[in-house]
């Protein structure tokens, strides 16, 4: 098993726990909206905050995704909503920044399945580079359709267009080594 496989698996492996805020990334629609609420009500976290910089119909980032997180039982003094960053890395260092000034501890990261482990190591740098004291829990959507059309495309398709953007941002050294995941995950292991 390579690095990378045991590093998807630790990320998608459903780790709960209850965190200071969840951080809903925009994209993939709305389909991410219904698990951030679901955590929520489930009183994992106090507070939802919303990435919803971006309003890309074709890209799947919508601007109103705050409205629909509200609709579906959030309300709205519990959301907070980010409308900066263009990227995954930017949008990490909001969050990171939003983090250190409110004296947060622990967040929980909700993006889609396909998308969570490059977020994961992208906000693990991030963590690493501001020398931040925060912990992340990992909590991908749900019972997405692995094989839907979507103007963004299909999500099955997706992960291979994923892997290409993590060896990428590997190169480039704006994620997180996957030797540096699974040796968090060794330092947070049931904690």
């Amino acid at each position: 098993m390579t690095d990378f496989e045991k590093s998807l698996a630790l990320v998608l492996s459903g780790e709960e726990g209850k965190a200071d805020a969840i951080i809903l990334l925009q994209g993939d629609g709305y389909a991410r909206a219904p698990h951030a609420v679901r955590l929520f009500k489930r009183g994992l976290a106090p507070r939802v905050v919303i990435l919803a910089g971006i309003n890309n119909k074709t890209g799947g980032g919508f601007y109103d995704l705050p409205d629909t997180v509200s609709e579906l039982g959030v309300p709205k003094g519990k959301i907070l909503v980010i409308r900066e960053g263009a990227s995954t890395k930017e949008e990490a260092g909001l969050v990171i920044d939003m983090a250190q000034k409110k004296g947060w501890k622990k967040i929980i990261i909700v993006t889609s399945p396909y998308h969570q482990l490059r977020a994961f190591l992208t906000y693990l740098k991030t963590v690493d580079d501001r020398k931040a004291s925060l912990k992340i829990i990992n909590s991908a959507a749900r019972g997405l359709p692995w094989f839907e059309a979507n103007p963004w495309g299909r999500r099955f398709d997706l992960l291979s267009v994923e892997k290409k953007k993590i060896e990428k941002y590997a190169a480039e050294g704006d994620i997180a080594t996957f030797g540096r995941l699974i040796e968090y995950y060794r330092q947070h292991d049931g904690n």
